[in-house]
């Protein structure tokens, strides 16, 4: 038996070493070894390795050198044909749209802003505020202080209006501060010129062409693109972009967004934090500049980066690229482990195969997943509880009602929530598939989400001792997760609820009583 599975092994890594060299006929991009793109296959374990134990959670990743993915993985339940959250990598994506629009001649970066919104700009337009031109908004150097955009989340106020009404305190374009609502103007000002919401206007311009499809971004209340978030993309989506990028806004030959304008973009226009310590620039990348909604990085790249470690990182002195989805909380140390891992594999000729760390690094990649937190599989308390309702007075955190039911290929639990009904299905110990209309966790929540539904869930659970149960759900096209707690004694329930948004002193059991017949 073991000779026959090495000889599935063997032939299985033979097919991918024969399939990966061929470029593919569909709307894929090309795949290669990394040693036939001057890459070391160990040092790309390396990194996956790392990335394994030492970030707070990769999702996937995909590895280009000379325009050729030559590794990419998806830690389960992620997998490749799922979309996945971009937050603040949508911005990289506005500002290509306004690239467009300026080559088009529908607009330019010194046109002033309040110039777009004739109706929207408060009776009285201070100095500043009518300085402020597209490039301040592209550059996160609108002067204000603070960011305002988180005044506007989940409401459904007019978002152009909030952002006049916030002070100008500093002269534009001279004082770097994260603006995501600067990045929604820039989506508003282009729908204005255009008439189409920025992602039917990328649509025939850079999605079509690099074969980019079945993606979606939130729209306000007011029908408009959120800009600075709340696009979704897949993996291979963001490498393709990075790619469009390192070549300079031309693929497959052609020129489809002048040069120019990738070089403007992604130059620094301005420094976050100029009179920092030269000790503090050197040891962040989030001090080499920034662009056009890109992020300077150290060791000559740029990067669009969203909240928790999205990230498209363009390396254009070694001809590559990488995509990252995750949930991290600490984005630094993501950007440590590349440049850690991964640079020192880059060689500038091709290196001789090495076929034994080659079915290394596919091994691991096929057997990457995310831990499935496991204890037991049933309680004495499963048949007593199953089928029964527990009612909540208080309604805490929305809650009406609970009701678990327990088989043995599935368990069942059914939330009703803000007088909606919610069925959310788990396994015990494995991931079970399936779908909701319950939102899940969100750091920019938006009330106007209906393109989004359904979403994609992974739900798992464990019993963790005679009367608690943990349910795992995973919101598999994001990158966040929602922990359910339920404690049982008598006739009674105790729910808690925990994300990555939680606080510890937040996270409390909510009570219910079991429902009387």
């Amino acid at each position: 038996m073991k000779n026959f599975k090495n000889h599935l092994l063997l032939l299985l890594v033979v097919f991918l070493l024969t399939t990966c060299t061929k470029p593919k006929t569909d709307n894929s991009l090309p795949r290669s070894t990394p040693e036939a793109e001057g890459v070391s296959s160990p040092v790309i374990l390396q990194f996956v390795e790392a990335a394994d134990k030492e970030a707070n959670e990769i999702h996937s990743f995909m590895l280009l050198r000379h325009g050729k993915v030559i590794a990419e993985g998806w830690w389960k339940p992620y997998s490749p044909e799922l979309k996945h959250t971009m937050y603040s990598l949508s911005k990289s994506f506005t500002s290509t749209a306004v690239g467009f629009a300026v080559t088009e001649k529908l607009l330019t970066v010194n046109d002033k802003v309040i110039s777009f919104f004739p109706d929207k700009v408060p009776d009285t337009i201070s100095t500043y505020l009518a300085q402020m031109t597209v490039k301040d908004l592209l550059t996160m150097s609108v002067g204000m202080d603070p960011d305002p955009t988180f005044r506007v989340r989940g409401g459904n106020g007019n978002w152009e209006e909030t952002f006049f009404r916030t002070p100008v305190l500093n002269e534009p374009g001279t004082k770097f501060l994260y603006n995501s609502l600067a990045t929604y103007m820039l989506s508003s000002i282009v729908q204005k010129v255009t008439g189409e919401k920025i992602i039917d206007y990328l649509t025939p311009r850079l999605f079509e062409p690099l074969g980019i499809s079945g993606i979606d971004w939130e729209l306000n209340s007011q029908g408009i693109n959120t800009g600075g978030w709340g696009l979704r993309l897949k993996t291979e989506d963001i490498a393709k972009a990075g790619q469009f990028y390192l070549q300079k806004g031309k693929w497959h030959g052609k020129q489809i967004l002048p040069a120019e304008w990738i070089d403007e973009a992604t130059s620094a226009s301005i420094y976050q934090a100029p009179d920092a310590p030269q000790s503090k620039k050197d040891s962040s990348d989030w001090m080499q500049g920034y662009g056009y909604q890109f992020w300077r990085c150290r060791n000559n790249a740029y990067r669009g980066d969203g909240a928790y470690g999205q990230y498209m990182i363009v390396m254009p002195h070694l001809d590559a690229v990488l995509a990252i989805t995750s949930q991290a909380d600490n984005m630094q140390k993501e950007l440590e482990l590349v440049w850690k891992y991964l640079l020192p594999g880059f060689a500038e000729k091709k290196l001789q195969p090495d076929k034994e760390a080659l079915t290394k690094l596919y091994k691991r990649l096929a057997s990457l997943q995310l831990p499935v937190y496991y204890k037991n599989s049933s309680s004495p308390l499963a048949k007593e509880i199953s089928g029964k309702t527990f009612l909540f007075e208080s309604y805490e955190n929305q809650i009406q009602s609970l009701k678990v039911e327990i088989s043995d290929t599935v368990t069942t639990l059914h939330l009703r929530k803000a007088s909606n009904d919610h069925q959310l299905n788990f396994r015990a110990g494995e991931w079970f598939f399936g779908e909701t209309e319950l939102p899940g966790p969100n750091l920019v929540p938006n009330k106007n989400i209906d393109i989004l539904r359904p979403f994609k869930v992974a739900g798992s659970y464990t019993w963790l001792d005679d009367n608690s149960v943990e349910f795992t759900l995973r919101y598999i096209e994001s990158p966040h997760t929602e922990t359910i707690t339920c404690v049982f004694l008598n006739d009674k329930v105790g729910v808690s609820f925990k994300n990555i948004f939680s606080r510890e002193d937040d996270i409390k059991l909510i009570e219910g009583t079991l429902e009387k017949k």
